[in-house]
């Protein structure tokens, strides 16, 4: 079947955070009276991700859905301050750090990128963002100058489904008009990304930026750069 779109994940695979998010969330904490270590808030913070629940929220009505993004946040930050969060001006240093998340100064996009979907886009194919993101996505990638190359933006939890769940991945194949085997997602999670494109009837392609070569299965290319796309695709094609 012809390639007719290409769906990208967005943090690791587009843009990522602008400074380590231990030194971040020490410096916020900080302004507060708060002591933290970085490297143990950057520690912490990456174990509170892998235990916290999906970033979705099937059966929630759209009024409510900004209200449980942000207690989902505020659960995995308070376990990433750890015994800190029970000081007083905890609540004020968290509300800071959401919203700084949600601002262009935040972040970083990785060089290549633009130009590569440009590439992408003078093939006539169709670009969305599949992302286990919250509601501050669609403007955070205006602000950060992507949101004109893209024809979708689809975060986790206004599609109540997050990757590696394929619910999401053929919302996304369906909102752009395409069958899922027209598809190919690029993302740098080797279950979120790859397993479950895979699992929705889509290709796949690893964006292994720290180039660490980790088994794929049959027919799963790696990149290292997003350079690499659209002569990938192209070849898919």
């Amino acid at each position: 079947m012809r390639l007719e779109a290409v769906t990208l994940d967005a943090v690791g695979t587009l843009f990522a955070v602008a400074e380590p998010v231990g030194r971040t969330y020490a410096r916020f904490a900080a302004r507060h009276g708060i002591t933290l270590a970085p490297a143990r808030a950057e520690r912490d913070f990456g174990e509170a991700l892998v235990a916290a629940p999906s970033l979705a929220f099937p059966g929630v009505g759209r009024a409510r859905l900004a209200e449980r993004e942000r207690a989902w946040w505020h659960a995995v930050v308070r376990r990433a301050f750890g015994p800190a969060a029970e000081r007083p001006s905890f609540e004020t240093c968290f509300a800071e750090l959401f919203a700084h998340y949600g601002r262009r100064e935040a972040w970083r996009v990785f060089p290549e990128v633009a130009e590569a979907l440009r590439l992408l886009r003078t093939q006539g194919l169709k670009l969305a963002v599949v992302s286990n993101f919250d509601g501050r996505l669609p403007p955070l990638l205006a602000a950060l100058g992507l949101r004109p190359l893209l024809d979708l933006v689809l975060h986790s939890t206004a599609a109540a489904a997050a990757k590696p769940d394929p619910a999401i991945f053929r919302s996304a194949s369906s909102a752009l008009g395409v069958a899922p085997a027209a598809t190919v997602h690029a993302g740098d999670g080797l279950v979120a990304d790859v397993e479950g494109a895979r699992r929705a009837g889509l290709r796949a392609i690893l964006v292994d930026r720290r180039d660490q070569r980790p088994r794929l299965p049959a027919g799963v290319s790696r990149i290292t750069t997003l350079s690499e796309l659209p002569a990938l695709v192209f070849g898919l094609d």
